[in-house]
């Protein structure tokens, strides 16, 4: 890949522009001036980048895979209405992407969300059929017992559906706290499956997506994974 196309894949500009900045040697790469387009570039040697004296966040290519703890009152969406779009947490160049988040979590839910611009590993992340298994802490309004548990395990029929939907698994940590795992996607899922059950949810956080958990992340921080090749499809 020449250095001209690999700024463009940043995201970093518009290809005028990264001639611009190429030209007036303002790219820096593993320490050294860039002023070649045409100059071959290995991305994976790449260990840091400066545009214009600043350092950049450099992008995996040709895919990338992010997690982030989602913060709440953010919107899962390029469009928001109500709140700020989580992607305003990344970098502008990042955004600049196709960047993608893999389902959706309601601005007043908080937790693991993933991003990427693999369609593939979209689907294989959502599809019902591969059955990736979603963690919520659920925060409940009323105290609960374990028949709340047997009902959402067993099956709750949600309002205007027409098949019963279980949750794999469901505990309580407390009277207040339900631990839910679905492998579905359908909308406000954990919401209308406590409601179905005669509880309502008052804050919910996911704990787990996958493989991945928030760890050591606050809210509103991120990193890039690397997911097993099997879930990529790729070598």
């Amino acid at each position: 890949m020449n250095l001209l196309k690999y700024l463009q894949a940043q995201g970093i500009a518009s290809r005028k522009s990264c001639q611009w900045l190429i030209k007036n040697q303002l790219i820096e790469i593993n320490g050294e001036i860039w002023d070649n387009e045409k100059a071959e570039i290995q991305p994976d040697n790449v260990q840091t980048l400066v545009i214009n004296g600043e350092d950049a966040v450099i992008i995996p290519l040709p895919y990338y895979y992010i997690l982030l703890n989602k913060p709440k009152d953010y919107e899962t969406s390029h469009k928001p209405r109500d709140y700020p779009s989580v992607f305003t947490l990344f970098p502008e160049h990042l955004r600049a992407t196709d960047i993608q988040a893999i389902g959706r979590l309601d601005a007043d839910t908080t937790g693991v969300l993933l991003i990427t611009n693999d369609g593939q590993f979209n689907h294989k992340m959502t599809s019902p059929k591969h059955k990736v298994a979603k963690i919520y802490r659920v925060t409940l309004k009323h105290a609960a017992d374990h028949e709340l548990c047997n009902t959402l395990k067993t099956g709750v029929l949600l309002h205007d559906d027409n098949e019963t939907i279980a949750a794999e698994h469901a505990e309580l940590r407390d009277e207040h706290t339900l631990i839910l795992t679905i492998v579905e996607g359908k909308y406000h899922q954990v919401k209308r499956m406590v409601a179905a059950a005669g509880n309502r949810v008052e804050a919910l956080h996911r704990e787990r997506f996958g493989d991945w958990d928030t760890q050591d992340l606050e809210a509103g921080e991120w990193r890039f994974i690397q997911p097993d090749n099997s879930l990529t499809g790729k070598s």
